[in-house]
Formats: structure tokens, sequence, C-alpha cells
């Protein structure tokens, strides 16, 4: 009579699972990184069109002068309050 062994394969599922959350936040990194300034002018657009002040000024400077700018002077959280 043989014996039947009971196959686990749990932690390769997990495994398998992990390698995809990883392929996809890496996919989605990416796509942000490129499209990161069409996105801000969509945004840009439509805080002006429900009345934003100054939305489309901020649009002109890039996302690398931005993060070169955070990277100098550190990020600004004041408000004007």
């Amino acid at each position: 009579m043989k014996k039947s062994r009971k196959r686990r394969s749990g932690g390769q599922a997990i495994v398998e699972y992990i390698i995809i959350i990883v392929i996809v936040a890496v996919a989605a990194l990416t796509v942000m990184g490129i499209f990161s300034d069409r996105i801000r002018t969509i945004i840009a657009g439509v805080a002006t069109t429900f009345g934003a002040e100054g939305a489309s000024d901020e649009v002109s400077t890039s996302s690398v002068e931005i993060l070169k700018t955070m990277d100098a002077e550190g990020i600004d959280t004041d408000t004007g309050n």
C-alpha cells in the first residue's frame, strides 16, 4: 500500500502572489514616472475648470525641477494661513 503525501504548495503560492504584486508596483511607478507631467497638466486643467487660481502656473515647471527643488529646500508644508 502506498502512502500518499500531501504536497505543500501554500508557500509557493504566496511567493507567486508577492512576485505579481512587485511587478504591478514597478509597472505603476514606471508609468507614473513617464506620464507625471501629463497627469499634472490634466489635474491642473480640472482644477482651473472648478475655479482654482494659479493651478495652471504650477504646471509650467517640470517634475524634474520640482524634485530638484524638494531635494534642495525640502518639502514646503506652509499653506499660507
